[in-house]
């Protein structure tokens, strides 16, 4: 081979494995959220996870973004590792689909899909438009990589050496052994196959060698999900065990059957012109026929992965992150941005509930001029503010990666409701410092008074259950929930009756200072306790202003 025939084969490979990335990164601006939802839905038995996990995987084009969102659901509890197997052995049959795609082989018209998609993808505004464009210049670019591997491949069918490198192959454990360390390395089996398949089509190795490296290559693309569960909960970890064991066991089983019967030949003989559709053809076989015989099985996948890695008695500290994973799914890889907004949600969900706490503390404290909560409401103070500052961090960082304007969108909202929320904590510390001041100086509150701070704590209380509710449902993802509050709607009329008491409370209270009945000490901290309301209400509506945004993109 010459210094130019290298420089072409690598300039090939360069667009091929680019026209793969952008054909997956437009897919996932198209649909990606979209199948992260049907994903999260549609999996409540084994077969319809197959089903879902090969549509899903056929359409987005790519087993390893898949595995990625199941990681992703696992360890955020979205879905059970059980509802995960299903889905993994379905992606598996999905992803031949690449394959039969590659197979076709469109080389001379790439060039054609290739224009077509620069100019969606430049000229045009609409985001749907721009995606798909984005696709289509993918595909010609992927195809103009093949013919330009395959035309700098072309003088190695004279090579002995190379011929006989590729004979050898014919050792199922050799080939196996190639496949998956190059497959680990592009970290998708789509792309290794692809590659495979232009070896095929320059007659530089035969079906016979092929099928071992391509058994192998489906053992090396598990190496994504391993990736993406580093970092994660245990159940997310056996999604990749549960990867791993499926493949391999398919390795085994199909590399005696090709060493013992002539599936091989069977499979040449259906397309022996085209050496592409040849290799398309056994990966999809084998992925079938596996994903047949094993789905009875599937609870003995979980079950072994559960043996594996056993549950570990222990509970980490709330100084952390418990759904985010800095290491658990790769940044800017496929897939990524499907799980982001999940798991962003339910950290934001998560500090939410701490400050909420706050406010029901701090209203006790109130209630009983008691200073016993203070420590607790403290410590989830120290949370919050952790929290806070680690989503604006994690958040800062993930907007830097390719992400749908949407999910953008989401993910950038997401810094105004954890400052809002982190202000609410603020207002309910404050909330247990007055129950402090009232205990300390021996002063209370006349019952009217008391009966004025419940009435505004009622309606600050409901306000906080709705938006609860209304960022569980968003977690979830179903803007159609009939059960979904219409946030906006009902935290502005809590706030307007938050609004109003304050206004009327305030006219009472200097009343009682009037007629004497109201201490000067217990005045001062009583009006601060209806501006923190107040406050609070603010705050409130804040949050549900964006959340009704997020429920309506």
């Amino acid at each position: 081979m010459s210094i130019n025939d290298a420089i072409k084969l690598s300039g090939g490979l360069a667009l091929f494995l680019y026209g793969m990335q952008m054909m997956g990164d437009g897919l996932e601006g198209v649909a990606g959220n979209r199948m992260k939802r049907i994903l999260e839905r549609l999996t409540t038995n084994r077969f319809m996870g197959v089903l879902v996990g090969t549509v899903i995987t056929a359409i987005i084009q790519s087993s390893s973004a898949t595995t990625v969102m199941l990681v992703g659901f696992v360890n955020s509890g979205l879905m059970s590792l059980s509802q995960a197997v299903g889905v993994i052995m379905g992606a598996n049959i999905g992803t031949t689909m690449t394959a039969q795609l590659i197979a076709l082989d469109i080389s001379k018209i790439a060039p054609l899909f290739a224009f077509v998609g620069v100019v969606m993808a430049v000229f045009f505004k609409k985001q749907k438009v721009v995606q798909t464009g984005v696709i289509l210049a993918g595909l010609g670019v992927l195809f103009i990589g093949m013919s330009m591997m395959s035309d700098a491949l072309r003088p190695l069918r004279q090579s002995a050496y190379f011929i006989n490198l590729m004979v050898t192959m014919e050792n199922p454990l050799l080939g196996i052994l190639v496949g998956l360390v190059f497959t680990s390395i592009v970290q998708s089996s789509s792309a290794s196959i692809g590659i495979l398949q232009t070896l095929a089509l320059g007659g530089l190795i035969q079906l016979r060698s092929a099928v071992f490296i391509m058994l192998g290559m489906k053992i090396g693309t598990c190496i994504t999900a391993a990736l993406a569960s580093i970092g994660t909960n245990r159940s997310a970890k056996r999604v990749a065990i549960v990867h791993y064991t499926f493949n391999i066991i398919e390795a085994v089983i199909f590399a005696v059957i090709f060493r013992t019967t002539g599936l091989v030949d069977l499979v040449y003989s259906w397309t022996p012109l085209n050496p592409s559709a040849q290799i398309a053809n056994m990966h999809t076989l084998c992925s079938v026929a596996m994903t047949a015989v094993a789905i009875p099985f599937a609870p003995m996948f979980a079950n072994f992965a559960e043996r594996i890695l056993p549950e570990k008695e222990y509970e980490a500290g709330d100084m952390q992150f418990k759904y985010i994973q800095y290491h658990g799914i790769g940044e800017g890889s496929i897939g990524f941005s499907a799980v982001t907004v999940t798991l962003l949600l339910k950290e934001v969900h998560r500090m939410f509930e701490f400050a909420k706490r706050n406010v029901i503390l701090g209203f006790i404290s109130i209630k009983e001029h008691s200073a016993e909560h203070m420590e607790e409401v403290q410590g989830n103070e120290e949370i919050v503010d952790f929290l806070n500052k680690e989503l604006v961090l994690y958040i800062s960082r993930i907007l830097t990666t390719e992400m749908n304007h949407e999910t953008a969108m989401t993910v950038s909202s997401m810094l105004t409701v954890a400052s809002n929320v982190e202000r609410i904590s603020d207002h309910a510390v404050n909330f247990a410092e007055y129950a402090g001041q009232l205990a300390a100086q021996g002063i209370s509150f006349s019952d009217i008074a008391l009966d004025e701070v419940q009435q505004m704590y009622k309606v600050c209380s409901d306000a906080l259950n709705t938006i609860s509710r209304c960022i569980y449902v968003s977690e979830r993802g179903d803007a159609s929930d009939p059960n979904a509050p219409d946030i906006l709607e009902e935290i502005n009329k809590a706030e307007l009756v938050i609004d109003d008491m304050t206004e009327l409370f305030r006219s009472r209270q200097v009343e009682r200072m009037i007629d004497g009945t109201c201490a000067p000490e217990a005045s001062i901290i009583y009006s601060e306790i209806l501006t923190d309301f107040e406050r609070i209400g603010d705050h409130m509506l804040n949050i549900a202003e964006v959340y009704d945004h997020v429920k309506s993109a």
